[in-house]
């Protein structure tokens, strides 16, 4: 059913636990299966994400793509990060996902998405 990698993420997850300080603090959750994500992660003066950490409970889906997510954008600029897809992700857990179990493996992504939006509109206007 599953493959092995994507076990090992859920059960040895990367990048799991929480930045102190962080500039961004961001969750959200899916409240038809009960998976719960959390992010933070810190921006450099190169715009990139110099680190990042995760949190959640959830389904192995859910928890297996938020490690990947977290393991791919980790030093990436935000400009590259904020051009992953849905298909990126689904790719990157390397196994056909139901329609059902589609907001599971993207649940990590919006939270991503949204943690980028909130940090830029933090930042001060250009100029």
């Amino acid at each position: 059913m599953y493959r092995e990698h994507i076990l090992d993420h859920y059960k040895h997850p990367r990048n799991f636990g929480v930045l102190k300080p962080a500039a961004v603090d961001h969750e959200a959750n899916n409240p038809l299966c009960g998976d719960q994500i959390r992010l933070t992660f810190n921006v450099n003066d190169k715009d990139e994400i110099s680190d990042v950490k995760f949190t959640g409970r959830g389904c192995a889906i859910s928890q297996a793509s938020a490690s990947l997510l977290t393991s791919r954008v980790k030093g990436k600029p935000l400009s590259e990060i904020k051009a992953i897809d849905r298909d990126q992700v689904v790719q990157m857990l390397g196994i056909p996902i139901s329609p059902v179990r589609l907001k599971c493996a993207l649940l990590s992504l919006a939270v991503l998405r949204e943690g980028i939006e909130i940090y830029e509109k933090k930042l001060p206007p250009p100029g």
